[in-house]
């Protein structure tokens, strides 16, 4: 059988090919025409579910809440509606009862928040963190899975890495802030966007795993998302300060033994890779055996 590429998915298809078959519900659907009320104001279209699924399914029989955002609508970008829908599932998923799931799947795909609603985007962020934080203290995990084209960047990035588990594919991108943003504010000295290999091995998930960023490293398949978010089931990290303090002496350290000026390469080098340079000519597994 020949591999489905999670990238050239939409967010439905993920959500299909990634669940027990038959068993999504999807809450809010594209019926409900709730779309965003500050696009059509500007003259920009708008989308019946404002760019992310949400509902319930079945994982290897378990029960689960999940949301995919839609990277063909504004980039995943988060808005109002957006962020409502993102926030309303997660608190929904604090409810203790038979509803309760064993875990909340995030397909992330984003470059941020919305330029046109930025400051009810970055509410709805703060809140999504707060509420996946929230889940992570009640012991529900909370399991993210990033592949799409548009990478994710900015807030949902943040997002990402607050969750207990992070699954990331080979040409998967994952940061806080954008190629094209850094390169805006600090110039193309400072960070060429256009230089596609700078930007896989600086945010991509190949350097991600090498720096212990992500928790799987994956190829760009549905079959080896779907089996690692089944494994990221039962590798709930409880939400401590001691766990939040050892994160932090892990960011710490890197920052005080990292080279200066160094890249991508340098930071691999410094890992006992000794031939860096053939990193981005891997495949994902060859990848994971240099960790």
């Amino acid at each position: 059988m020949s591999a489905i590429s999670f990238a050239e998915c939409s967010a439905r298809e993920r959500v299909a090919q990634l669940l027990d078959g038959g068993s999504f519900h999807e809450w809010l659907p594209p019926s409900e025409r709730l779309t965003s009320p500050h696009l059509a104001q500007l003259g920009v279209p708008s989308s019946f579910d404002d760019g992310v699924v949400i509902g319930r399914g079945l994982l290897a029989g378990h029960p689960i809440f999940i949301a995919a955002q839609e990277g063909g609508f504004m980039g995943g970008g988060v808005g109002e509606v957006h962020g409502a829908k993102l926030v309303g599932l997660l608190r929904r998923a604090l409810k203790p009862g038979d509803e309760q799931p064993a875990a909340v799947l995030l397909l992330a795909e984003s470059g941020g928040v919305r330029l046109h609603e930025a400051n009810a985007g970055l509410i709805a962020v703060s809140e999504v963190m707060r509420a996946v934080l929230d889940l992570r203290a009640a012991g529900v995990p909370v399991i993210v899975l990033i592949g799409g084209a548009n990478g994710c960047f900015g807030g949902m990035g943040i997002v990402a890495r607050c969750a207990d588990h992070l699954v990331i594919s080979d040409i998967g991108r994952l940061a806080m802030s954008g190629p094209e943003v850094i390169e805006a504010s600090h110039g193309v000295e400072e960070f060429d966007s256009r230089d596609r290999a700078l930007v896989w091995r600086t945010t991509g998930g190949k350097h991600r795993w090498l720096m212990g960023d992500c928790d799987d490293l994956v190829e760009d398949d549905m079959a080896e998302f779907r089996a690692a978010a089944i494994a990221a089931l039962d590798r709930h990290r409880p939400l401590t300060l001691a766990t939040l303090e050892a994160e932090h002496a892990l960011l710490a350290q890197r920052l005080r033994d990292a080279p200066p000026g160094a890249d991508a390469l340098a930071l691999w080098r410094q890992q006992g890779i000794d031939d860096a340079a053939r990193v981005p000519d891997l495949d994902a597994g060859q990848v994971r055996a240099l960790r």
